[in-house]
């Protein structure tokens, strides 16, 4: 089967994400090992369209392994949403010999290589690269954990200073119509209250539940809510209304954004990232394609990527379970 695969392309897409570089670094080696060339796709769908890419060997991806970020770069590009778009990215990989592709990304982007496929018949393998954790099929993408573990370490140093001043914090984390990172966080830091989009709390029980919190005894509050459209859209709203009803607390808005795409990924992401590389490769010389690779009980899957990207990955009842009981 590996006898028909010339060469694969790489590349990463839409926002990044933790492990993008390990992921990179594992398709490459798995490609070498299998005596296979892989090019390096730079800025994601543009680099196709501009011709932006480069042969990759194993030295040459040394040293990624723990850097956050990217280093084939990433971009939201609108062109490739075109037919015309999608002709000139065939174009280049019908130039350079490439048959097919390891697309690194969240849901626009293995939406895009998708269609890809289907319009030119490049085989496509998807790697879920996103710290939202809203893919089907996986238990965890790619990013999440390192995200979820820079969120829970910033939460606790703004619990430190919400003691000492008997402040209300309202800390905002990302997951765009996600709940995961704010869910998890919340637990993981001990916060008084979460609010997540697929469990509409509303204002007034949030306003009840403070209340509740102030006669127990708790002289300040973490209260952990998932982004909303636009950057502090949620947070906002939810701290003017408190300030409203609660004058007498104190309120703090804390907006963490950015930072959680950032930084060194975890163990955890690393070696996801090099499973899910190795698995991917595994996956085309199989002839197998418009598959996301995902992880299941520790192991090692597929799963089609229309399903994948259908709808968001249902929260864990259970974990709202425990969080409503223990932040009492």
């Amino acid at each position: 089967m590996s006898s028909k695969l010339k060469k694969i392309g790489v590349l990463t897409s839409g926002g990044d994400a933790p492990g993008m570089n390990a992921a990179v670094r594992s398709v490459v080696r798995s490609s070498v090992y299998n005596n296979i060339d892989c090019y390096g796709i730079y800025k994601g769908y543009e680099g196709l369209i501009s011709d932006d890419l480069v042969k990759l060997n194993a030295r040459g991806v040394n040293n990624i392994v723990n850097k956050g970020g990217t280093i084939l770069k990433s971009a939201r590009c609108l062109e490739f949403r075109t037919k015309e778009g999608r002709h000139k990215a065939k174009a280049t990989l019908d130039k350079y010999g490439i048959d097919s592709l390891v697309v690194i990304g969240g849901n626009g982007s293995l939406n895009g290589a998708l269609i890809f496929e289907e319009e030119h018949g490049i085989k496509t393998i998807g790697i879920p690269g996103t710290i939202d954790n809203d893919l089907v099929g996986t238990r965890c993408t790619l990013g999440y954990d390192t995200a979820l573990n820079t969120a829970v370490n910033a939460i606790d140093k703004i619990r430190d200073t919400a003691s000492s001043h008997n402040r209300l914090f309202f800390i905002e984390v990302m997951g765009k119509g996600s709940g995961h990172i704010a869910l998890n966080a919340g637990i993981g830091a001990g916060a008084e209250e979460v609010l997540i989009p697929e469990q509409d709390m509303g204002l007034d029980r949030l306003l009840v539940s403070l209340k509740k919190s102030e006669k127990s005894g708790k002289s300040s509050s973490i209260i952990v809510v998932s982004e909303g459209e636009k950057i502090g859209e949620n947070v906002f709203n939810f701290s003017s209304y408190i300030e409203k009803n609660l004058p007498h607390y104190e309120i703090r808005v804390s907006i963490l954004g950015h930072i959680q795409r950032g930084g060194s990924p975890t163990c955890f992401d690393r070696v996801l990232a090099s499973r899910m590389g190795v698995h991917a490769v595994d996956c085309l010389l199989k002839n197998k394609s418009k598959l996301m690779v995902g992880i299941v009980d520790d192991k090692m899957i597929t799963v089609p990527i229309e399903k994948a990207i259908r709808g968001g990955q249902e929260l864990d009842k259970d974990l709202i379970r425990v969080c409503d009981i223990i932040s009492i």
